[in-house]
């Protein structure tokens, strides 16, 4: 039976771990081509040779979404290795969490260019390429920070709080032009993201948060989940 991604493209940013890698795995196991990017070049080679190896069209290049330069050749490289762009997926992403006293200038920026300007950059290159497929799917990897402030998380909870007013007004913007637009917004992962390592069982898998972005990937055009909250279901008592 064919899939309903096949004949898709993708692009997924911050692809070469955590919930990137699990959200790509997913997306070529479903037919879709998928394109990668990440800051790291010798990680990214890896990962893409060893995508390759399991079959799928993927293919990546290094960038750094905080750099507008950087997110359009990317956008390129994609066009030149896949014709056109159905989906993306923002997951590229930094936590810095410390007080307010203790952030530097650096700490701020770094955060927010990264999780907020990033993604305005992609959406802003993935715009015009959606209009000539018709439409396409634009899903934001947010966070429970984005709703819930914590000790700590100023720069982290400035990012996603904005992050996810941003999804909701390009959903907005763009619903009557078949661009849908729906945030994930996950609890404590299994990844090496930020300072907590990984190996924690009660903690998310990347592989659920995949599961849920294909979940709405299949979604019906007529519907639309705009925000989707994810928790472990057995978090360590306090």
């Amino acid at each position: 039976m064919k899939s309903i991604l096949e004949n898709k493209v993708a692009i997924v940013t911050g692809g070469t771990r955590g919930i990137g890698r699990a959200v790509t795995e997913a997306l070529l196991a479903a037919g879709a081509s998928v394109a990668i990017c990440g800051r790291d070049e010798a990680k990214l080679r890896e990962t893409v040779s060893a995508l390759k190896k399991n079959g799928g069209r993927v293919a990546g290049q290094s960038a750094d979404v905080s750099s507008a330069e950087d997110v359009r050749r990317f956008f390129e490289f994609v066009d030149s290795e896949f014709g056109g762009l159905d989906i993306l997926v923002n997951n590229a992403g930094v936590g810095v969490f410390r007080s307010v006293a203790e952030l530097t200038i650096e700490d701020w920026k770094k955060t927010l260019e990264t999780n907020l300007s990033g993604v305005f950059y992609c959406c802003h290159e993935a715009l015009p390429r959606f209009q000539k497929r018709g439409g396409g799917y634009v899903i934001n990897v947010s966070s429970l920070a984005g709703r819930n402030p914590f000790a700590g998380g100023a720069a982290y909870n400035a990012s996603k709080f904005g992050l996810n007013g941003f999804s909701e007004a390009m959903m907005l913007d763009h619903r009557y032009e078949s661009v849908r637009v729906s945030y994930v917004m996950p609890g404590s992962v299994d990844t090496e993201f930020g300072s907590h390592g990984t190996g924690a069982e009660w903690k998310i898998a990347p592989e659920d948060v995949a599961e849920i972005i294909l979940m709405l990937l299949k979604m019906p055009q007529r519907t639309l989940v705009s925000r989707v909250e994810v928790r472990p279901s057995k978090p360590p008592k306090k």
